[in-house]
């Protein structure tokens, strides 16, 4: 059913007196302040801002369904969700289908702030968000090639920056409008306390054009859905929001979760998730996508895609019934890749390791995995097909969903005795993603630089003695430091190989594995006599050959470790 436009000013009531709620399958809010100033701006200009879809959720079932309320105070550390509702029981709500955003907007505009973090501080600094309100500069107009075609200046200011008042800006604070019960003299007299007379009429109005948008115009209509069936609702909402890019599939699929899940908050619950899993060893960057993949491929729903089919109630349900053996394995796989020196500046796939995790959600082998000597070649099994799959490029690319599929079939299949890397292999060759290198990708890791995210995986791979749980560093082995061209031909470096040093010292045939501790003391020491403090071993261990005293022998240090690296790429990749 299709209604006229309600005012701004009475929608907004509704919200305040949560007659107007957010199902639990919407989203949270995620416009900027650039994008609420815009919204006003088009309201301003008499721009249509869409029609809004309603479900109207009768007093006999509103206590069957999970609610939110609008955000109205953003903080983006301390308040950037929706707020849940306590049960509404025994009257009649409307649910926002289609429209939050923008009527998220429309109360932080006209009743709230926005506090977001300043540039520079830190985020336990409670001065680095400064709270911001809506203002309006009614003196402001558009210059005639105003490219973005603002007519209205609309900013979240301090109260500070709002303040000053000159010949130039007159900053009204918005939510002040909805003390005008209408336009005339409350509002003349604000503007003579703080304009010159000459500039009265133009400001005011500007400040009767805001009044009639908010109060007047009938700028919100709606279309009403009245059935009461939350899978109808679920329909409408997926259709909606299927087709564009501003709601992802995640979005979509964790909405879903919210409002099917029973026994378990689910927004809650991957949130929460997704801070344990970043908070694992030095640190991860993983997201609710990768966690919402993890539930679709662990719990076996159909395909691992994002899809709309993936979505429907008995999945959810499944999904919610495996919920805390799913939130273990991933836990469990987390803290088995960090263990292999990995983090969030170096696993370079996060998809790369739901494999693992499956594997580990059908084992179910305990926290015993990361430590017991009966489990260690499988997990030597395991590092070593993770790094093969990173180091290989496009295994993690197009086709990622089709391949997970396929994967995790192959797991199921080979039971869960041991890590079937063989057949994982066997699998990926089929789909014309072998795990196997040839000579001219040999040479390219053989000369992989120093920025390069994988230069960690290749250095982990051909030295796995390398005890990578705690903290190291990556380390040149002839210092950085001493290839400024100054310092090379102060050495005596030949000027014809001067750039061709520079270029070689952060390649990998200069460059190791070190713990923190002893990357500390080495510094900028130079190889030969910092090994002097090492074991008899270590030169043969990580390939380092003859080491010679002198930087001008560097070139002849650096092709020989090439070569030998060079081979054991070969002997571990090149079959």
């Amino acid at each position: 059913m299709y209604r006229h436009g309600d005012t701004i000013k009475n929608t907004l009531e509704e919200i305040h007196r949560h007659n107007l709620v957010l199902p639990a399958i919407q989203r949270e809010f995620v416009w900027k302040s650039e994008q609420i100033c815009r919204l006003f701006d088009s309201i301003m200009q008499g721009f249509p801002i869409g029609t809004f879809l309603y479900w109207r959720v009768a007093s006999e079932n509103s206590g069957k369904f999970k609610f939110f309320d609008f955000v109205r105070d953003y903080h983006q550390r301390d308040s950037p969700h929706c707020a849940p509702l306590s049960t509404i029981l025994d009257r009649q709500v409307t649910a926002v289908l289609d429209g939050q955003q923008r009527l998220t907007a429309l109360n932080i505009g006209l009743h709230g702030s926005v506090s977001r973090k300043l540039r520079y501080k830190w985020w336990n600094n409670p001065d680095a968000f400064p709270k911001t309100r809506l203002y309006l500069d009614l003196l402001w107009r558009p210059d005639e090639n105003e490219e973005e075609g603002l007519r209205y200046r609309f900013r979240f200011l301090t109260k500070g920056h709002a303040n000053p008042v000159n010949r130039d800006a007159c900053w009204f604070p918005v939510k002040q409008v909805l003390d005008y019960d209408k336009v005339g003299s409350a509002m003349t007299r604000w503007l003579n306390q703080r304009l010159p007379q000459e500039q009265v009429d133009d400001a005011f109005d500007t400040l009767a054009r805001l009044h009639q948008v908010v109060h007047s115009e009938g700028l919100v209509s709606y279309y009403e859905e009245t059935s009461q069936e939350l899978d109808k609702a679920l329909q409408i909402f997926l259709r909606m929001n299927d087709g564009g890019t501003p709601l992802s599939h995640s979005d979509l699929l964790l909405s879903i979760a919210v409002a099917q899940w029973n026994n378990h908050d689910a927004r809650e619950e991957i949130h929460d998730l997704v801070d344990e899993l970043n908070r694992i060893g030095i640190g991860f960057t993983f997201s609710k996508d990768l966690v919402l993949k993890a539930g679709l491929m662990l719990s076996e729903i159909g395909s691992v895609g994002f899809k709309v089919d993936n979505f429907n109630r008995e999945n959810m349900i499944t999904l919610e019934e495996r919920w805390e053996e799913i939130k273990s394995a991933l836990i469990l796989t987390v803290r088995l890749v960090s263990s292999f020196g990995f983090n969030g500046r170096n696993l370079t796939s996060q998809n790369s390791i739901l494999p693992i995790a499956y594997y580990l959600y059908k084992r179910s082998p305990g926290d015993v995995y990361l430590t017991k000597g009966n489990f260690e070649r499988d997990r030597q099994s395991v590092r070593e097909w993770l790094i093969r799959s990173l180091l290989k490029s496009g295994v993690w690319g197009s086709g990622l969903d089709t391949l997970l599929t396929d994967l995790r079939e192959t797991i199921r299949d080979a039971g869960h005795d041991i890590f079937p890397d063989e057949r994982l292999r066997e699998a990926m060759a089929r789909r014309g993603k072998a795990l196997y290198f040839n000579d001219e990708e040999i040479e390219e890791l053989a000369d992989m630089e120093y920025g390069n995210r994988l230069t960690f995986s290749l250095l982990s791979l051909l030295f796995p003695f390398v005890d990578l749980r705690n903290h190291f560093h990556m380390d040149h082995i002839f210092p950085s430091s001493r290839f400024t061209e100054r310092r090379l031909r102060k050495a005596g470096v030949d000027e014809n190989v001067i750039e061709d040093f520079r270029d070689m010292r952060n390649r990998l045939a200069n460059l190791q594995l070190l713990h923190g501790s002893e990357n500390n003391e080495k510094r900028a020491k130079m190889p030969r006599k910092w090994l002097e403090s090492e074991s008899s071993d270590y030169a043969n261990m990580h390939l380092l050959g003859n080491v010679p005293d002198s930087i001008t022998d560097f070139g002849s240090f650096y092709e020989a470790r090439r070569e030998r690296l060079k081979q054991r790429i070969t002997d571990l990749l090149g079959r």
